[in-house]
């Protein structure tokens, strides 16, 4: 089937703007052509007892990593991680999906070479792939050596998104201050850490052996990428001014101050994903920024690293976007445990991982189902009582998984 052939789903509770309505829903030459529409020739798909929805947009996630590098130190070749990652995401609904690509100093998994290979796989299987596989450039600030490859990602035909990530701060603040109170991370008073300290080698033990080196090499490296810190603020002045010149949709990570907010916001950053206290929350709120929170926090009834919860960030209003994070399942299991919790109707949850992650990355052109809008369906099977399963994913009136048989 191509996207042009004409298809009519009958049957399905359809998650419209607002409501859930009962109504069928034609879609032809990869866009939804009506609502409530005579057949007129399409073929039909009987989705009786069954949910048709906005498919998924994924804002961030990492789980692509785990495809390349499976075990610690194994790694396997991108172009068979990426095909059978690119399954995954169909699998389960996703049909946008912003791989976060850690762009940093460190050599390994999270190098800017491993990033190359991921940019110029992804170019390359553009055509094979079934759902729409883009980048977010997951910037260390510290890394200068990545800025041309953010330049070549920026110049390539699916724009990218750009997170502004500082885990080199996070990684020397000194331990006394919590990590979800520390300091605006250019504030020349930032509290640092021992680095010739036993417990600071112990910490970067599971970095260094993710980058294949010795704990006490990693920690050289590390103190000698700190000394770039007065050129950095420098560098995220001209990353940021690339991306606003071509529109880029841009993010700030793990925000834990007001002034952290306002330096990325100002820069043209008005998404803020994982932040990490109630306040910056707030802050960003009152300043009309998108906020997002990891869907495994939202599956799981909290977050893995103490943060806040995002569920009670959901009722405070203060949460807009669900991202997979770190496990694609997440997204639809986030849905189902928010639904149950009573948190809110299923028609306003579902804007969490469609319209508003779409909205937010300037994707006007999906998310919601409305006559004009491009065909990215999921059909959800989901009884009474139950957790919820993908039966289809359709991607711009293409269909890019199934497991309906009788579907054809």
């Amino acid at each position: 089937m191509t996207t042009g052939d004409p298809v009519i789903f009958e049957g399905a509770s359809v998650i419209l703007p607002g409501k859930i309505a009962q109504t069928s829903v034609r879609i032809a030459d990869g866009h939804i052509t009506g609502l409530d529409a005579p057949r007129d020739g399409a073929r039909v798909i009987d989705a009786s007892g069954l949910i048709l929805a906005p498919a998924l947009v994924d804002i961030h996630g990492d789980a692509f990593e785990r495809q390349i590098m499976p075990r610690p130190g194994v790694t396997v070749p991108t172009e068979a991680a990426f095909l059978e990652t690119d399954r995954q995401l169909a699998a389960n609904g996703i049909a946008t999906a912003y791989h976060a690509l850690t762009l940093g100093w460190e050599p390994g998994l999270r190098s800017v070479e491993t990033g190359w290979q991921v940019h110029d796989t992804l170019d390359r299987l553009a055509k094979r792939l079934t759902v729409e596989n883009r980048l977010q450039l997951r910037w260390e600030t510290f890394c200068i050596e990545a800025i041309p490859l953010i330049e070549a990602a920026l110049a390539g035909p699916l724009t990218p998104s750009i997170a502004f990530n500082d885990h080199t701060s996070m990684a020397l603040l000194h331990p006394e201050t919590a990590l979800q109170d520390r300091p605006f991370d250019h504030d020349p008073a930032f509290p640092v850490t021992n680095m010739d300290s036993p417990a600071f080698a112990a910490k970067m033990g599971e970095r260094a052996k993710r980058s294949h080196m010795s704990t006490g090499d990693f920690v050289e490296l590390i103190r000698t990428v700190w000394q770039r810190r007065p050129q950095v603020p420098a560098w995220i002045d001209d990353v940021a001014a690339k991306g606003r010149a071509v529109g880029a949709p841009m993010l700030s990570h793990d925000d834990s101050q007001e002034e952290t907010r306002t330096y990325f916001r100002e820069r043209g950053a008005r998404i803020t994903e994982f932040p990490m206290n109630r306040r910056t929350a707030d802050f960003a709120r009152a300043g009309g920024d998108h906020i997002v929170l990891g869907a495994p926090n939202a599956a799981r009834g909290g977050s893995h690293l103490g943060s806040i919860a995002a569920a009670d960030m959901i009722r405070a209003g203060l949460c807009d976007i669900l991202a997979s994070d770190y496990y694609y399942p997440a997204m639809l299991a986030a849905i189902a445990r928010l639904r149950a919790d009573d948190v809110a109707p299923l028609e306003a949850l579902w804007p969490l991982v469609a319209a508003a992650p779409a909205h937010a990355s300037g994707l006007s052109d999906r998310g919601t189902i409305a006559v004009g809008l491009r065909a990215d369906l999921v059909v959800v099977d989901w009884p009474e009582g139950n957790l919820p399963a993908i039966r289809q994913t359709w991607v711009a009136g293409r269909c890019a998984y199934s497991a309906m048989p009788s579907a054809g």
